[in-house]
C-alpha cells in the first residue's frame, strides 16, 4: 500500500506526478495509491490519527442535495477547518458532490482555500475586521456586512484596488451575536444596493433555536417583514442551517446552509412537526496504535490521581493520544475502544499526550490499533457524556493529529 503526504505546498508536484503516471497505470491501481492520504503540516510519525471517509463526505452532500428543493442553491460550510476535518482537503469532494459555494469563518480561512487553487465562491460568515477588507477584496473572497464602518471600509478598498468589494448583508433576526438589527436593516440594504464601489450578493441571518418551532417562527417572521420590503433581484437569500433545512420551508430564500450534516452528524431538531432528515453516513474514525502492554498489580493506581485502581491483575495497554490531541479529559474512564474487535474501556485519567486501556483478556501486541470513534462509537456519545455538542468536539481534535482521507 502506498502512502502520498501531502502538504500544501507540494499538491501541484502531486498533480504533475498523476499527470504523468495516469496513462501508464490501470484505474485499480490509481484507486489503491490514492486511498491513504495523509495531509498535515507537523508531526506525521505519530501513531494516533484521524481518518476522514471521502466517500461519506460525497454520500453526505448527495444526500443533502437530494433534500433541498430544485433550484436552491448549496453553501456548504467548511469553517473551523471544516469542523476538524480539513477544509482544503475536502473542499473539492463537496464542491464535486453539488456545493455551489463554500461558507469560512474569516478571511484567512478563505485565503488558505484560495492559496489550494479552490476557485468557488466563497463566503465569510463571520465579522470581518475593517483593516482586513482589502484582503479580502484582493483574494476574491465575499464577506458578510452589516455596519457603517464595514460600508466605509469597502469603499476605501476599492478606491485602492478599483475592485468592488464582493458582500452579503447579515441580518440580527434574534441570534443577538453579529448583524444588522432588523429595524435598520431594509434602510440599510437599500444603502448597499445604491452604492457603487460594492458588488452586492446576498443576505442572510443565522437560526438561534431550530429545534424549537415557535422561536424559530419569530425569526423566521422577521426575516420575511425584510425580504418583503427590498429589492431582491439577483441576490442569494439564505436564512436555512443544517437543521433549518430539515424542519422549515422558508419560500423567501433560494439558499441554504450544509454544515454538520457535511460531516455525516445531526444537529438538535424538533421533538414535533415534520422533519425531513436526510441519510447520512458517518465521516470521522479516530485510532491509534498501542505503545506499550504492561501489567497493573491488585491495588495499584492508573495515571494521574490514580482514579482508576485494579482489581486483580490487569494488562494494560498505552495510546499516544491525550487531551492536547482534543479527546477531553472529563471522557476519562467513561468510554471504550475497539481492539481487535472487542470492546475495551479507556482507565485512568486522559493525559496531554497519552492514555490508557484495560485490555485484559484480549490477545493484542504493541502496534496493535485501538479505534475510539467510527460508524457504531459515534461522537456523540461523547457529547452526551460531556453535556456539549458534537461539533465542538469534532473541533477540538487538533491539528497535531495526521488526518488520513480515505475512499
Amino acid at each position: 500500500m502506498y502512502n502520498f503526504i501531502l502538504h500544501r505546498e507540494i499538491l501541484s508536484d502531486v498533480k504533475i506526478i498523476l499527470k504523468f503516471f495516469l496513462p501508464l497505470l490501470s484505474f485499480s491501481i490509481i484507486l489503491k495509491l490514492m486511498k491513504n492520504v495523509r495531509q498535515t503540516n507537523i508531526n506525521i510519525h505519530r501513531d494516533s490519527w484521524v481518518e476522514i471517509n471521502l466517500e461519506n463526505i460525497s454520500h453526505n452532500m448527495r444526500a443533502i442535495r437530494k433534500n433541498t428543493p430544485k433550484g436552491i442553491k448549496l453553501l456548504a460550510v467548511v469553517k473551523a477547518d471544516a469542523y476538524g476535518h480539513g477544509s482544503v482537503m475536502i473542499a473539492p469532494t463537496l464542491l464535486a458532490s453539488g456545493a455551489d459555494m463554500l461558507g469560512v469563518a474569516s478571511i484567512d480561512e478563505g485565503v488558505d482555500l484560495r492559496q489550494a487553487k479552490i476557485n468557488c465562491e466563497i463566503l465569510v460568515l463571520g465579522a470581518v475586521p475593517v483593516w482586513a477588507v482589502e484582503t479580502a477584496v484582493k483574494s476574491d473572497i465575499t464577506i458578510a456586512i452589516f455596519s457603517k464602518e464595514h460600508l466605509e471600509a469597502c469603499k476605501q478598498a476599492y478606491e485602492r484596488t478599483g475592485i468592488k468589494p464582493k458582500v452579503h448583508v447579515k441580518l440580527d433576526t434574534g441570534m443577538n451575536r453579529i448583524g444588522v438589527s432588523v429595524d435598520d436593516a431594509v434602510e440599510f440594504i437599500k444603502e448597499v444596493r445604491n452604492a457603487d464601489y460594492l458588488d452586492f450578493r446576498g443576505v442572510f441571518t443565522h437560526l438561534a433555536n431550530a429545534e424549537i418551532r415557535e422561536k424559530t417562527q419569530i425569526q423566521i417572521d422577521r426575516w420575511n417583514k425584510v425580504i418583503s420590503q427590498i429589492d431582491t433581484d439577483g441576490l442569494l437569500l439564505h436564512i436555512l442551517n443544517t437543521a433549518g433545512a430539515m424542519c422549515y420551508d422558508v419560500p423567501n430564500s433560494n439558499m441554504r446552509r450544509a454544515g454538520i450534516g457535511i460531516y455525516g452528524l445531526y444537529p438538535d431538531l424538533p421533538n414535533d412537526g415534520e422533519i425531513h432528515k436526510p441519510d447520512l453516513k458517518p465521516v470521522l474514525s479516530l485510532k491509534a496504535r498501542i505503545v506499550n502492554i504492561h501489567e497493573a498489580k491488585d491495588g495499584e493506581g492508573v495515571s494521574y490521581g490514580h482514579t482508576f485502581t485494579a482489581h486483580g491483575t490487569r494488562k494494560i495497554a498505552t495510546v499516544p493520544l491525550g487531551y492536547a490531541d482534543g479527546v477531553p479529559r472529563g471522557l476519562s474512564n467513561k468510554i471504550n475502544g475497539i481492539l481487535n474487535g472487542k470492546e475495551v474501556p479507556q482507565i485512568g485519567n486522559i493525559t496531554m499526550d497519552q492514555m490508557m486501556f484495560d485490555i485484559t483478556g484480549v490477545d493484542a501486541q504493541l502496534g496493535d490499533v485501538i479505534t475510539l470513534l467510527d460508524e457504531t462509537h459515534s461522537i456523540d456519545k461523547w457529547a452526551d457524556i460531556l453535556g456539549t455538542i458534537n461539533y465542538e468536539l469534532t473541533c477540538r481534535l487538533k491539528v497535531r493529529l495526521p488526518r488520513v482521507y480515505t475512499r
